[in-house]
């Protein structure tokens, strides 16, 4: 299954409003032909350094495998050092989804390029995942500044937002239900 088809399908369920976890604040910041900025945020109920080490470690367990290229969220990657991989590998088909740029352990992952079908676009950019102390946990932002040139991006952006909105839900999901599994002392 392409991440382009799964692309289409997305822009359908958005369109019919059901992409977009009510626990993710969901932002176009701006938008225009030659690129966006666009924030999404939620509160989970773990510590950063806990929040960290799912989305370093655990990215198949949470990725949406309906947006990834070959199907299969568990060939995620993510390699979290400066010049590192955000991949996913299934065995003679990969794909580099972005480059490390910045690691800050619990503090903050910077991703650079196009994700997704913004990769065929030409259209690159610094995909940022900040953990910030909460009142009952952490915050993840999660921050997607793109640009180039592509007609009709304007109207592809609230897509992007709903997608991106959707992976840090899986995120949230993830680290919920972990949490409540945990043992309390």
């Amino acid at each position: 299954m392409s991440f382009a088809v799964n692309m289409r399908g997305a822009i359908a369920l958005a369109a019919l409003g059901v992409l977009g976890p009510a626990a993710v604040q969901a932002k176009v910041i701006s938008s225009g032909e030659t690129g966006f900025l666009i924030e999404n945020s939620a509160v989970v109920p773990v510590d950063a350094a806990t929040a960290w080490k799912a989305l370093v470690n655990d990215v198949g367990k949470w990725w949406p495998s309906d947006h990834t290229w070959f199907g299969h969220s568990e060939h995620l990657r993510i390699d979290a050092r400066a010049g590192g991989c955000f991949c996913e590998i299934d065995g003679e088909q990969q794909v580099l989804h972005m480059t490390i740029g910045f690691v800050h352990p619990g503090h903050l992952l910077r991703m650079l390029g196009g994700l997704g079908p913004l990769q065929g676009m030409g259209m690159y950019g610094a995909l940022d995942w900040k953990f910030d102390a909460a009142e009952r946990g952490t915050r993840i932002t999660l921050r997607y500044q793109a640009g180039g040139y592509a007609p009709g991006l304007d109207k592809l952006v609230p897509v992007v937002d709903q997608v991106q909105a959707q992976q840090l839900d899986g995120l949230v999901r993830f680290l919920s239900e972990r949490q409540a599994k945990a043992p309390t002392p």
